[in-house]
């Protein structure tokens, strides 16, 4: 019985120090029309991914001011990317400089 208690403990154990109790990554879509950038999500996380969904006719960009990610979209394409370290990320399109906006991502 202490054996199998013992194995029971160490399995858990194993799967806490995984991350197997963690919470999923989420993936959100950012729509690029009418030469603005859509809603950003409100709440993003550190490993959720986000579509960057270019719907205009013309050529775009997601670029970070920080330099952490740079997407080139294309007319009617899309481009994914991993939200990086907690923290704000200033963007925009470095096309139409003055589309711009801003990810807040917090802690897990």
């Amino acid at each position: 019985m202490a054996m199998r208690i013992l194995r029971v403990a160490v399995l858990a154990a194993a799967l806490v120090a995984a991350g197997s109790f963690g919470a999923t990554a989420a993936q959100y879509t950012i729509v690029v029309a009418q030469m603005k950038f859509g809603p950003v999500p409100a709440v993003l996380h550190p490993g959720d991914t986000i579509v960057w969904q270019n719907d205009d006719i013309l050529r775009h960009s997601a670029t970070a001011r920080d330099k952490s990610f740079d997407l080139d979209l294309p007319a009617k394409s899309s481009a994914t990317m991993t939200v990086g370290a907690a923290g704000t990320v200033a963007f925009y399109c470095k096309f139409h400089p003055g589309m711009t906006g801003t990810l807040v991502i917090t802690p897990p």
